[in-house]
């Protein structure tokens, strides 16, 4: 679902215009986006909490020359935890095996949001 869905569903559910409920969906992202870069988490009851997480230095290994080993950095990424209820309903709505073929690519023909 890209964010030009979400944009529309909530607008006609709300009778919002698609111009304040993109606003406010980006305006969310944004503070969200700010909070991780400080190092803050944001916790979001029932959805989820995004954190940031630092990753350890390590050595990898080059897919083209397995025999050569290539240092990894450390580096500091953005990580979410699902909350329960979001755990309980992907659990209750996808089937066994929902992700065993290649999902389609996304479409992104959102690019005026």
């Amino acid at each position: 679902m890209t964010k030009r869905e979400f944009v529309v569903r909530i607008s006609s559910e709300t009778g919002l215009t698609q111009v304040a409920v993109k606003e406010v969906i980006q305006k969310t992202f944004d503070y969200i986006i700010e909070a991780l870069a400080k190092g803050d988490t944001i916790e979001l009851r029932d959805f989820g909490v995004f954190q940031v997480k630092k990753r350890k230095a390590r050595m990898g290994r080059n897919p083209n020359k397995p025999q050569e080993a290539i240092p990894i950095p450390a580096k500091t990424v953005a990580d979410f935890k699902p909350g329960k209820k979001m755990k309980e309903m992907v659990e209750k709505e996808l089937p066994p095996g929902a992700f065993d073929e290649s999902p389609a690519p996304a479409d992104d023909s959102d690019s005026d949001f």
